[in-house]
């Protein structure tokens, strides 16, 4: 990377002759003639390193821009310029958090060293910070299980708009995971401090559900017997989840519209506003278009619920990710049940990526969780497998997805086919007219294979 550094000194030739000796060495250079212009530098914070004289005229000094440096912006290093009298001030500077320092006159190519060594270690301070970003983005995204084409795209987009105010509908099949997408958008954003607040829309009666939403004042209603708060208000400065959306009545409707656009609602039974600052994202398995145009849907509320629009596709066209779903989910049933199953024998592992699952990720976790259960040694066999996924391994036919990159497609074929043939690699080479080393190295790619006396098993 460039670095940028920011030279202080109120001696125009020193501060010009620094500048053009480190632009020569391939860096980017400002300079500033006082301590102020220095700091207004600073402030646009696009400096890495500052060398400053110490002593400089005007009404801050060099030993204030080494502090507000050391205070404020900790990682850029500040070496101290002073003449040969103020050896003690430069030995508080020091103390002060000074990188370093040289007394003048200078010796260039002492300084040149000074700071390459300092820019390398904030060139180590940056990619440490970097990586811990990252390494936080993936904590606040862990929930979403997937290294395929189509959900590296639904992770992209959660990052896009976690930090957005936009409301977002999150569609797809029952079980794909919409509750997982909308809890990693709620991590990423600045409401993560704060609390998400999920409501299943199906499950509550009209009344309840208005109830459970915006909250009610004693004595609304029969059993009403002290004031609740609904989750709107519960999720202040947070987020709420609406799952399944398209099952809302339109007398709610009405009130959520209302509160999408007004940021404000009514307790039942109550009388004064409530305002709200709530990020809402909604879900649901239905066609919410079709459900408009059928009457069943108010249209102003979908337009703006859909801000967003957030597509999670069903597993069977994310079949590449469906090993890392087992290894997550193997790993934690083995725990919970006190078990040590090292993972699924060819059978099993030919069934599992035969079936078209349905119920997507959760039926494929009640399946594991059972297959746990359910197994006497220390591999998952097709016997272990609910009679519905089992029965997959009988059918010849290799599904591919429609779309799916050329790479994926030849995946799928060589697993089915290895799986179809108890995992003998000679005869799955032979079969699909390629050699056992290219075998051999596919798989090692795909991670199904690492060491090498694996060519020599087979």
């Amino acid at each position: 990377m460039k670095f940028t550094i920011l030279i202080i000194d109120d001696e125009k030739n020193i501060r010009e002759g620094l500048a053009a000796d480190f632009e020569m060495d391939g860096y980017n250079v400002k300079i500033a003639a006082n301590g102020k212009e220095g700091l207004d530098l600073i402030a646009n914070g696009d400096i890495d390193l500052v060398i400053t004289d110490l002593r400089m005229p005007g009404s801050i000094s060099g030993e204030q821009v080494l502090r507000e440096v050391t205070t404020k912006m900790p990682g850029i290093p500040v070496i101290v310029l002073t003449g040969h009298g103020s050896i003690d001030a430069a030995v508080k500077a020091m103390q002060d958090g000074a990188y370093d320092f040289l007394t003048k006159p200078l010796n260039l190519e002492q300084l040149e060293v000074i700071v390459k060594r300092a820019l390398q270690g904030r060139e180590l301070s940056i990619q440490h910070a970097e990586l811990l970003k990252q390494v936080d983005s993936k904590k606040k995204t862990s929930g979403i299980i997937g290294k395929s084409a189509a959900m590296q795209k639904v992770m992209n987009l959660v990052k896009k708009v976690a930090d957005a105010r936009i409301s977002v509908l999150i569609t797809g099949e029952t079980g794909v995971g919409k509750e997982v997408v909308a809890n990693a958008i709620h991590n990423l954003s600045a409401r993560s401090s704060n609390a998400f607040i999920p409501v299943v829309c199906s499950s509550l009666s009209e009344t309840l559900l208005e109830s459970e939403l915006f909250g009610h004042e004693k004595g609304a209603f029969t059993n009403a017997e002290s004031l609740h708060k609904g989750k709107f208000e519960l999720a202040h400065g947070g987020t709420i989840f609406l799952d399944e959306i398209g099952e809302i009545n339109m007398s709610v409707q009405v009130k959520l519209l209302r509160v999408l656009q007004e940021r404000k609602f009514e307790r039942v039974g109550g009388e004064s506003p409530i305002e709200v600052d709530v990020r809402v994202i909604a879900a649901t398995n239905k066609n919410l278009e079709e459900e408009v145009k059928a009457g069943r849907f108010r249209e102003d509320l979908y337009f703006r619920l859909n801000g967003i629009h957030i597509e999670v596709p069903p597993l069977r066209e994310r079949k590449d990710d469906i090993p890392l779903l087992l290894n997550n989910f193997l790993e934690r049933y083995n725990e919970e049940n006190g078990k040590q199953i090292t993972g699924f024998d060819s059978q099993a592992r030919n069934a599992l990526y035969k079936y078209d699952w349905p119920g997507n990720i959760r039926e494929l976790q009640h399946c594991v969780e059972s297959s746990v259960v359910m197994a006497g040694g220390n591999e998952i066999t097709l016997e272990d497998l609910p009679p519905s996924v089992s029965k997959a391994s009988s059918s010849e036919n290799i599904l591919v997805p429609v779309g799916i990159p050329l790479e994926d497609a030849e995946k799928i074929i060589i697993c089915e086919n290895l799986a179809a043939n108890k995992g003998n690699k000679s005869k799955t080479a032979e079969i699909l007219g390629i050699g056992r080393k290219t075998l051999h190295r596919k798989l090692a790619e795909y991670g199904m294979e690492t060491a090498e006396e694996d060519f020599e098993k087979k």
